[in-house]
């Protein structure tokens, strides 16, 4: 009787541990997948505007870089 209680044990402990496998998985997933958009967010907003000026200077016809920064 003593063995059935801790087959019965085993059986959860084996049910669970798939679980709780697929669970880290969405886990890992989510993490990266979050630290992922924060760096996306981070390069996005220091590299655009450099960006802009360089596909500016590099149209034609080329402007000088002040031409380029001001507003007028």
């Amino acid at each position: 009787m003593a063995s059935r209680v801790s087959s019965k044990g085993k059986g959860k402990a084996a049910r669970g541990s798939r679980g709780s496998d697929g669970r880290s998985t969405a886990r890992c997933v989510k993490t990266w997948s979050t630290w992922a958009m924060k760096k996306a967010k981070v390069i996005t907003h220091y590299g655009f505007i450099p960006l802009i000026i360089i596909i500016g200077m590099n149209s034609e016809p080329k402007p000088q870089l002040s031409q380029l920064l001001s507003p007028v």
